[in-house]
């Protein structure tokens, strides 16, 4: 009951327009608006509690009450009841508090505390207007509040928004702040327990005291991430991870840490065990949250991670953002770009890390996200030295399952290497059992196996590693015998000069268009032929690739790419094939020439260039018919 009249306040014009704006421009979301005045609760609570330690001897109201957060949802009515038992406020803090725009109560006692050099992260209203956003949802806003002082007095300040406010002095209220909503009718979905607690688990799960809705506990999982290291057991790590994640895997390993400059970061970030998209669930959206003092600003913040890291999950909470006065936007995407540079830089150090000390963590990680990391190389041009050096493949060197970095493919190189070869190939066998190789293990050079269609693109992209540039080992430019002699000696008699020339020449007449150049080549060993790439860096593969993105676009072809390309032939001239055609060319040229196209279709098919094999089928039943005759 009222003991005195009312106070009737009027706000002033320019605070009329800042409400106004509060109310219909500020907060996207109108949920928005549990999640300040949660915070705002905790935030009296923390001050209470710190009263309590800073000044042990003082004589506190209601000294016996817990230190938590109710909230009652009354749907009939569409009222909502927000309750903390923390510092309360006076007749001349409400006014200060409540009754001016942009005035923030926290923001005054972190100062105070700065002053006093004393420290409390665990305050988080510090925005200024975040109560103002009740007014979004509300008819009426009455707050009821207790003074934490033995002496004093019991007020109700009401308002609904629209220009004025009131303060009564009551009776009968307990230490703290009540604060009661009555919703307009198009809001008392809010009203709705369910409603109530989705928010709260969404935006305030983690403030450090009990939250209470309709008479049970909500929150049961710290904010782990503020905590030291050794505070923290791997159960609690995997438990929470489950929890902010909503993951049912194991997460595969995590990383915490705290960082004061260039910015203030508390970070948990996880690796999880499975990779969604691999599974064939869509595109993987961001999963690290960014908080401030524990409060979710933003579930999925734009740019926070590269998006090639988007399988990362876990939190960023730092107290040193600059938000604009709504918490939901950034004032500065610069902030944004340097937690982007220090969170990915250090998850990357994880990695190399976890790559050099538990080799077969790491390993397994990559078989499930080292396409991520691949894809980084090709967009991320700032990290890319620090992720070449986490790259994987198999190669010439390792068995089947088996890969090897980059820096220990280059501390096996002969001294006269200069570059990184690799070859592209759906499959470990398709690689060995083609021509390109066969020049490379006569030397024992080591050379990259790549299975995956990006794979290409990460060498384009990268280039070079270590100055040592990436090389197809399908190019023409080789020249291995400056690296390495042949270790087999045997290949057998080759031609004669003169001959070798002769059959090039028949080849080249015969194939026409269909080849650019036809020469003897002592790269193969066991092959008759193969077709050479003269560009390092566009090798076969990325040419079909190109091509068949070229045609589903409907876009003019590439150059030499009108049906099949022209291509550079190579032939053995130690093959007895190739032999046996230079002696057939002469005598009988019509079946020679149709031997010449077969060459070329089976180079063709070796370098994964044939894409109608019906012209060789039949051209194979007339060679087959010819042969059979005689």
């Amino acid at each position: 009951m009222s003991t005195q009249a009312p106070e009737r306040h009027e706000f002033q014009a320019e605070v009329k327009q800042v409400l106004d704006i509060v109310v219909h421009s500020l907060y996207t979301d109108k949920e928005i608006f549990v999640r300040e005045l949660v915070s705002n609760a905790s935030d009296a609570t923390e001050k209470l509690r710190h009263t309590q330690v800073a000044e042990k001897d003082a004589d506190i109201f209601d000294a016996d009450l817990d230190l938590e957060i109710q909230v009652t949802s009354d749907e009939e009515a569409g009222e909502i009841t927000i309750r903390d038992f923390g510092i309360g406020m006076t007749h001349d803090e409400l006014i200060e508090n409540l009754g001016t725009i942009a005035h923030s109560g926290s923001k005054a006692f972190l100062n105070a505390l700065k002053e006093s050099g004393e420290r409390n992260d665990n305050l988080i209203g510090q925005f200024g207007v975040g109560f103002y956003s009740v007014f979004m949802v509300a008819d009426s806003v009455k707050v009821y509040t207790r003074s934490w002082k033995k002496e004093g007095e019991c007020y109700c300040w009401s308002s609904d928004g629209s220009g004025a406010y009131e303060i009564e002095q009551v009776e009968g209220e307990r230490r703290g702040t009540r604060i009661v909503i009555s919703l307009k009718d198009e809001y008392k979905d809010f009203a709705k327990k369910n409603r109530i607690e989705e928010i709260i688990k969404k935006y305030s799960a983690f403030v450090q005291f009990p939250v209470k809705v309709d008479g049970e506990k909500l929150n049961t999982i710290g904010a782990i991430w503020l905590k030291n290291k050794s505070d923290v057991s791997d159960d609690e790590y995997k438990e929470f991870y489950k929890f902010q994640a909503k993951a049912f895997d194991e997460p595969r390993f995590w990383l915490h840490f705290n960082a004061d400059a260039p910015l203030e970061i508390n970070a948990l970030l996880y690796a999880p065990t499975e990779n969604m998209e691999g599974f064939g669930f869509g595109r993987m959206e961001p999963g690290v949250g960014l908080y401030c003092r524990k409060v979710l600003i933003d579930s999925e913040p734009k740019n926070l991670l590269p998006d090639w890291l988007r399988f990362v999950r876990g939190v960023v909470d730092s107290a040193d953002l600059p938000l604009n006065i709504s918490r939901e936007s950034m004032q500065d995407s610069s902030l944004i770009q340097k937690l982007n540079k220090v969170i990915t830089k250090r998850f990357l150090k994880t990695l190399e890390e976890k790559a050099k000390k538990e080799p077969e963590v790491y390993n397994d990680f990559w078989s499930s996200f080292g396409l991520f990391l691949k894809e980084g190389v090709t967009t991320d041009f700032t990290h890319r030295d620090q992720l070449l050096k986490l790259l994987r493949y198999e190669s010439s060197y390792t068995e089947a399952g088996t890969t090897t970095s980059l820096a220990d493919y280059l501390s096996r190189a002969p001294e006269g290497q200069k570059e990184i070869y690799y070859l592209f190939g759906p499959s470990r066998e398709a690689i060995e059992s083609g021509p390109y190789i066969e020049a490379f293990k006569a030397r024992n050079i080591e050379v990259l196996y790549l299975y995956e269609p990006i794979d290409e693109f990460v060498m384009n992209h990268a280039r070079a590693f270590e100055e040592k540039n990436f090389v197809s080992a399908d190019n023409d430019d080789i020249d291995l015998d400056a690296i390495a002699p042949e270790t087999d000696t045997d290949k057998g008699e080759a031609l004669e000069a003169s001959a070798s020339e002769a059959l090039c020449s028949f080849i080249k007449e015969k194939l026409g268009d269909e080849v650019s150049e036809v020469s003897a080549s002592d790269r193969l060993v066991g092959s008759p032929a193969m077709i050479v790439n003269a560009d390092k860096m566009m090798t076969a593969q990325m040419r079909k690739m190109m091509k068949a993105m070229q045609q589903k676009a409907g876009g003019p072809e590439m150059p030499g790419m009108g049906g099949e390309p022209p291509v550079k032939l190579q032939v053995n001239p130690r093959h007895p094939l190739v032999k046996n055609l230079a002696a057939l060319h002469e005598s009988n040229g019509e079946l020679a020439g149709l031997i010449s196209q077969q060459l070329l279709d089976n180079a063709r098919i070796a370098a994964g260039l044939l894409e109608d094999p019906s012209k060789m089928v039949q051209r194979n039943y007339q060679i087959l018919e010819q042969l059979s005759s005689k």
